[in-house]
């Protein structure tokens, strides 16, 4: 018999480690969220889109109408299960005695933001209100990257939360500096908003690509496995070329026949204003990239979901909020899944000091149980 067993041990780091209702708060925030995306901020655009068409298809209209009903119906979903999943986590965490300052800092700020959400349900924002809510994330975002820098020694991790944090930030700094210079009235152009806003797009797919480095390897060719690198290597054949495809697909397809490339070309800006509105994603970069860096995050998230590791939730539900942070509910989830990424490996670290400790305690009182361990 093991030690573990007689522990009865959970794997760490997982989601139920915190109770049946932060477990089904988190998984309905995750579904209800991806539901919202689809449904609400993508949806509705393509309806919109559609809407030359509705003309000679009479099925555009009511569809469209009904799946926008749906979505705006899950957004108020999503508001409620990210107030649940948010007040839960934040008392779990709240119970330790060992919190450093940034934990406590990045709770007591994201108490404000709830408070700040909450109170503008009632009384208009305005441009101050904005200002200082925009203010508030960017403020508990650093302090939640702080946490994480923290207890993450990994290199690789902490470059994916900070370079997530800074493509964010150029979002939110878009926002609080032109909220700000139209709230003084002046005409002066702000400075670096258009060049951060830019970069912030680049980085947010970059931090997309580097998900997979962070947590999702597991399609090496260093395996001894004969299968697993046979796998891996079909793997990045394929996904190498149909990422040189897509580079030069624009330019093979104007080679081959100017009218289809000009076709494809209409097409792709019409996804691309669906992305941008629904998603804050102008889709200035090649294309190929935006779509390797959903490939690494979509492959590391199903992976992390399926051993049930926080982690996956929180990376899921970082990257559906999107780049725009275009309603308060897509901040929050911005915060959830930092706070869930983050609780991850404070979990694994707990959870193993307490294991070492219950395990040299048993050694010592029963001998037995340590021979057998």
């Amino acid at each position: 018999m093991k030690a573990s067993i007689l522990l009865g041990n959970r794997p760490p780091g997982k989601i139920g480690d915190f109770g049946p209702l932060f477990e089904y708060a988190v998984k309905l925030t995750l579904l209800a969220s991806f539901l919202e995306l689809v449904l609400y901020r993508l949806a509705s655009r393509l309806g919109m889109h559609l809407s030359k068409m509705a003309a000679e298809h009479s099925w555009i209209t009511p569809t469209f109408t009904t799946l926008t009903a749906v979505g705006a119906w899950l957004l108020n979903i999503v508001a409620v299960l990210l107030f649940l999943s948010l007040v839960v986590i934040m008392t779990q965490r709240g119970m330790g005695s060992d919190a450093g300052w940034p934990a406590k800092s990045a709770m007591a700020s994201t108490v404000l933001l709830l408070a700040l959400t909450v109170a503008f349900l009632f009384v208009q924002p305005g441009m101050l209100g904005a200002v200082i809510y925009n203010g508030v994330a960017l403020m508990t975002l650093a302090f939640l990257t702080v946490e994480y820098w923290a207890s993450h020694p990994e290199r690789i991790k902490r470059l994916l939360v900070t370079v997530y944090v800074l493509g964010i930030g150029g979002w939110l700094y878009y926002q609080i500096v032109s909220t700000a210079y139209s709230l003084a009235g002046t005409l002066d152009a702000p400075p670096l908003v258009y060049e951060l806003h830019r970069a912030g797009e680049a980085l947010m797919v970059l931090a997309s690509m580097l998900v997979y480095a962070a947590y999702g390897r597991g399609l090496s060719l260093r395996v001894k496995n004969r299968r697993q690198r046979s796998r891996a290597m079909w793997f990045w054949a394929v996904s190498g070329a149909v990422f040189l495809l897509l580079i030069f697909f624009d330019y093979l397809l104007e080679r081959y026949d100017p009218a289809l490339a000009s076709a494809a070309r209409q097409a792709s800006q019409g996804i691309g204003w669906i992305f941008q509105f629904g998603m804050g994603y102008t889709f200035y970069l090649p294309f190929a990239l935006y779509l390797v860096g959903f490939l690494c995050w979509g492959y590391s998230v199903v992976k992390l979901l399926l051993m049930g590791r926080l982690a996956g939730y929180g990376i899921g539900l970082m990257f559906i909020a999107g780049y725009a942070l275009m309603f308060s509910n897509l901040t929050l989830m911005v915060i959830l899944g930092m706070m869930l990424l983050t609780t991850d490996r404070a979990r694994q670290a707990v959870a193993g000091s307490q294991t070492a400790t219950e395990a040299a305690l048993l050694g010592s009182s029963d001998p037995l149980v340590a021979k057998e361990a």
